[in-house]
């Protein structure tokens, strides 16, 4: 797959009265590389049409697109790949199914993030970091998990989980060097913006490049 360093998500409940794509584009021209369409809770109808509506946006932008948890709309709208969770179809079944598109596995400990890895997954989020509400039941794994992973574990990760612009930098300090945020950044009175101190902070440990 291809580098990233910002990893923004949808979440419509943070910015009533703003449209999905219009919040996702300013994030995009912000700097983020890859884009998640995460709906808990639309029919399945519903998620498709903005999964086609993202996706013909990302492919604009040449940004990555992914669906979080409906591998069958990942294939339907041509999506770059799919990101599943621990209780949703197993790797090994969802690798049948999609091919050499990409796939990323929630991890919330350094047992699952090696599983993920041997199984073949292309990336793994590493979280939640801190506590947050879009995973109010989740037990936050602290920056330590992210120590665990980056002394252990070779595929690509990405910090998740209650990041802010405030505490990022305690992310980075640990290690991370690939950030996802939801509602900092689309609950943002400026997503571009916000994006663009999110890309500052990572690049003042990376020295601008990519890793």
């Amino acid at each position: 797959m291809r580098e990233f360093r910002l990893y923004a998500i949808t979440g419509e409940e943070y910015h009533p009265g703003r449209s999905m794509l219009e919040v996702m584009e300013e994030a995009i021209k912000g700097g983020a590389d890859i884009v998640q369409l995460r709906d808990k809770k639309g029919t399945k109808r519903e998620i498709l049409e903005k999964a086609y509506a993202l996706r013909e946006l990302t492919a604009r932008y040449n940004v990555t697109f992914i669906v979080n948890d409906h591998i069958d709309i990942a294939l339907a709208c041509e999506a770059d790949g799919v990101h599943l969770g621990q209780d949703d179809l197993p790797l090994s079944e969802a690798r049948k199914l999609m091919g050499k598109r990409i796939i990323g596995i929630s991890t919330h400990r350094i047992e699952e993030a090696r599983a993920a890895e041997a199984e073949g997954a292309d990336y793994i989020g590493v979280g939640p970091i801190f506590p947050t509400k879009t995973k109010e039941h989740a037990k936050p794994v602290t920056t330590e998990y992210i120590k665990q992973v980056e002394r252990e574990i070779k595929i690509p990760y990405v910090a998740i989980g209650g990041i802010k612009l405030h505490n990022v930098d305690d992310v980075l300090a640990a290690g991370a060097r690939r950030i996802c945020a939801v509602s900092e950044i689309v609950g943002s009175p400026d997503p571009a913006e916000t994006c663009r101190a999110f890309i500052r902070k990572i690049e003042a440990y990376t020295g601008g490049d990519k890793q």
